[in-house]
């Protein structure tokens, strides 16, 4: 494929897709526990989470951490902190706890399976894992940072490959953090928005979201990386 080309069309279409389907589905996750809830809707999160202060904020900074670890979505994080704190605070939350359970997952592959990495990556695996593999070594932060950006691929998956390849940790991280950051501000102010029945907060993520997946999808016909993780 030359370095111009796009990736295949239905794969960019899934990925997009997958990523509206689940902002649909935290909203309208998130009215279900309203309504399931004591008036307003918001007792539980009050009680367990908000009011708790730094207890509370500690606790869903853990919590997230586990659970981007162990790969359920990240953008799921994100709203939750903007239920629970609000899209400012609940942005620096799950941005937080993002990049922690990032880097507990890239921790666990790169002290853990390294031997285990380089054996898949010599068989019949390697053709579809090997690209993506060197992408990241000829340029850490960018390519993590494309990645990172692109509606495509998987978070846990990368977070994997890079500890098992070996790529360099600040800049996979730092890349990671950048790139976590635009869908984090969307889906918190998806939170927040759902909380406060916030039309306009809700608005401005649906644009945001919009605008992210336009930016996400004209780099993934220019990124090296980004087709390499399509096509794998």
């Amino acid at each position: 494929m030359t370095e111009g080309a796009a990736a295949p069309g239905p794969a960019r279409l899934r990925a997009a897709g997958k990523l509206v389907l689940l902002a649909a589905g935290l909203v309208l996750g998130g009215l279900l526990l309203r309504a399931l809830g004591a008036a307003p809707g918001t007792d539980w999160v009050d009680l367990y989470i908000r009011d708790q202060g730094l207890t509370g904020e500690a606790l869903f900074l853990l919590a997230g951490a586990a659970a981007a670890a162990a790969g359920l979505p990240r953008q799921g994080v994100a709203f939750l902190g903007g239920y629970a704190f609000g899209a400012v605070l609940g942005t620096v939350l799950g941005l937080a706890a993002q990049v922690l359970g990032c880097a507990l997952a890239y921790a666990w592959a790169r002290l853990v399976g390294r031997d285990w990495a380089e054996r898949r990556l010599a068989g019949r695996f390697g053709r579809r894992l090997r690209p993506v593999r060197d992408v990241l070594a000829e340029s850490p932060f960018g390519a993590t940072l494309a990645l990172r950006l692109l509606p495509v691929g998987n978070n846990l998956a990368l977070n994997l490959l890079a500890g098992l390849a070996g790529i360099a940790a600040l800049p996979f991280l730092a890349a990671s953090a950048l790139g976590y950051l635009p869908q984090t501000i969307v889906f918190a102010l998806l939170g927040k928005g759902v909380r406060v029945d916030g039309l306009w907060q809700l608005g401005l993520a649906g644009l945001l979201l919009l605008a992210s997946l336009g930016i996400g999808l004209v780099l993934l016909r220019r990124a090296r990386a980004g087709r390499a993780m399509a096509e794998s």
